[in-house]
């Protein structure tokens, strides 16, 4: 009796393990889409806010954001400013390394701007002539917040005593604030 169950068992194990494996590479493959960036993939528009510390005025900008698988390593993390076509910038966002927090804007252009993806947000600090950015995306919900903080490249002051109880420490102008909070169109 026993021996006439085992080719059922063995067909049952066989097709139960076949079952686990598609389910495996089902989770997998769905999983390969709800993590950075597969998940902000997509076109992203909004408008984004400008404030200056000495200006009343706040200016807003339309801004769009479109992301998207460009090749096995990379995507496209395509900037534009303003109506139509007025400042596109088509760069690209590639993996610095395999562990997923280090990333590379490309801006194809010579320029590559360090990013760095942990607690749900990619920021970055790099200085342009005289002023240092640091930029933060990050997906809220169905919004990707951007926001970025800009500051004179050099402190206008130093203090502290330059010991372990009080070490040197610099202060920076702020000169800019800007963030918009994009929509994913659909």
């Amino acid at each position: 009796m026993i021996a006439n169950c085992l080719p059922v068992l063995k067909k049952w194990q066989l097709f139960s393990g076949l079952l686990f494996c598609f389910g495996a590479c089902t989770v997998t493959a769905s999983s390969q889409n709800t993590v950075f960036p597969h998940s902000w993939a997509g076109n992203w528009q909004g408008n984004l806010f400008w404030t200056q510390p000495n200006s009343q005025n706040v200016q807003v900008v339309p801004m769009q954001l479109n992301i998207h698988t460009a090749d096995s390593a990379g995507f496209t993390w395509q900037l534009k400013y303003g109506e139509g076509e007025t400042d596109n910038r088509p760069y690209f966002l590639f993996p610095k390394d395999s562990t997923g927090i280090h990333w590379v804007i490309d801006e194809r252009n010579g320029i590559i701007l360090d990013q760095y993806y942990f607690a749900n947000r990619l920021s970055g600090v790099f200085t342009v002539m005289q002023t240092t950015i640091v930029n933060s995306y990050q997906l809220q919900g169905d919004s990707l917040v951007v926001e970025f903080n800009s500051f004179n490249k050099e402190p206008i002051s130093q203090t502290g005593m330059g010991t372990e109880e009080s070490p040197n420490v610099m202060s920076y102008r702020v000169t800019g604030y800007q963030r918009a909070v994009l929509r994913r169109k659909p």
